[in-house]
């Protein structure tokens, strides 16, 4: 035996639970029916709990990984710079404008290797694990604009 209960929605929700009810093929009573008994479920706060807890893991998960590759970048940016300094002899100052030049013109070539790696959708961070097994997938360098 079902009571009988009179409730009051806006025009808007019961246009929805009508929407609804037509499109499952079901009442409009069905359709609250289930609505209610789903608000009132004590496992309803559960399965949110457990909702939140699946998309926080996906987040964190997320951001171990970017943390991972921002330390990889940084590391491979300190470890050139390191290397570049230790490498590079200070210029004498008649030789400075030239060089500026010439490095004006591998910063541009950097710039259009870089824009072509990007779109290719080549990425350090996707090679370095094949590095590490040995497995080298050789790339052309294209230095065209050193002249040299």
């Amino acid at each position: 035996m079902r009571d009988r209960m009179n409730v009051y929605f806006p025009p808007a929700l019961l246009k929805q639970i009508a929407d609804l009810a037509d499109r499952k093929g079901l009442s409009r009573s069905a359709i609250v029916e289930a609505a209610v008994a789903s608000f009132l479920s004590p496992d309803g706060a559960d399965r949110r709990e457990a909702a939140f807890t699946r998309r926080l893991d996906r987040l964190s998960r997320q951001v171990q990984r970017l943390e991972r590759n921002v330390g990889i970048s940084t590391e491979t940016l300190a470890l050139f710079v390191r290397f570049w300094l230790t490498i590079t002899p200070p210029l004498p100052s008649d030789a400075q404008a030239a060089a500026q030049v010439k490095g004006r013109e591998r910063y541009e070539g950097f710039i259009e290797a870089l824009g072509r790696r990007l779109q290719k959708g080549q990425s350090l961070l996707q090679e370095i694990p094949n590095d590490i097994a040995g497995i080298t997938t050789p790339e052309p360098l294209e230095d065209s604009t050193d002249g040299e």
